[in-house]
């Protein structure tokens, strides 16, 4: 007998072939369709093989089969034939969760002719910096105007191609969260991506494409002796962010001191 996906918990799907049972133990990540890494548990009559495998990579796979078919004295063909019907089962279950993303995603604020013209003739007036420092300050933001300032020009330049970056530096308990905050409200919510802590493999759940032009503060320093470093080394250090091993920034760190 096969069965329908049981997605009730999405941290622990779990599917039926016949006398084979499928859990996917985690989930499935939604995004990143050139692959399907998941970690899976196989039972057949109470005997389990639990592994984490790519279901994309045919070695990997072709191993699985016929390790699962010899634990379970099962032909390989027999074995073969459910996980490819599984497959196919968690490829239509995440393109269906991909469409509802796509449906959930906030409509972007586009300006209206009036807001527009009014937004020209702000930046057309002189002393562009100094009024739009007034206009921080008055949406509570108050005081560090050299900082607020200049984080609030780091923050707009996400719209570049090649974005400036900031880190504030300072003693615990003086407002270096609050300036961060403060300020990046100021951002469309839609392009502000709040982390108050972020893991090695933190930035793999994320799209190729999700990250472009957003605006990413993160609350905690990564690593101490690297945030050390940086201030050390002063202003604009060229540095390079290293995640699992693999390095998935490199850049111009400015560094506002408190």
């Amino acid at each position: 007998m096969t069965t329908a996906l049981n997605t009730e918990n999405r941290e622990y799907i779990a599917w039926q072939y016949e006398q084979l049972n499928f859990w996917l133990l985690g989930g499935l990540k939604i995004e990143g369709l050139e692959r399907m890494r998941v970690t899976l548990k196989v039972e057949y009559k109470q005997v389990a093989v639990r592994h984490n495998i790519d279901l994309y990579n045919n070695d990997s796979l072709d191993k699985l089969v016929r390790r699962c078919a010899e634990r379970f004295t099962l032909g390989t063909a027999y074995m073969a034939t459910a996980f490819s019907i599984l497959i196919n089962l968690l490829e239509e279950y995440r393109l269906e969760q991909l469409k509802l993303l796509a449906k959930e995603k906030e409509p972007v604020k586009q300006l209206t002719e009036s807001e527009r013209k009014e937004a020209e003739q702000f930046l057309c007036q002189p002393d562009l910096l100094h009024r739009t420092n007034e206009l921080i300050g008055q949406s509570g933001v108050i005081g560090e105007e050299n900082n607020r300032l200049l984080m609030y020009l780091v923050f707009t330049s996400r719209k570049r191609e090649e974005p400036l970056h900031v880190i504030s530096l300072g003693s615990s308990g003086t407002g270096k969260t609050h300036l961060q905050s403060g300020v990046g409200e100021l951002m469309p919510p839609e392009d502000v991506i709040q982390i108050t802590s972020l893991s090695e493999n933190a930035f793999y759940y994320f799209g190729k494409q999700e990250l472009k032009h957003k605006l990413i503060l993160i609350g905690r320093a990564i690593h101490k002796e690297q945030l050390a470093k940086w201030a050390e080394e002063g202003f604009d250090s060229e540095v390079t962010l290293n995640l699992a091993g693999k390095r998935v920034w490199c850049g111009t760190i400015k560094a506002v001191r408190r």
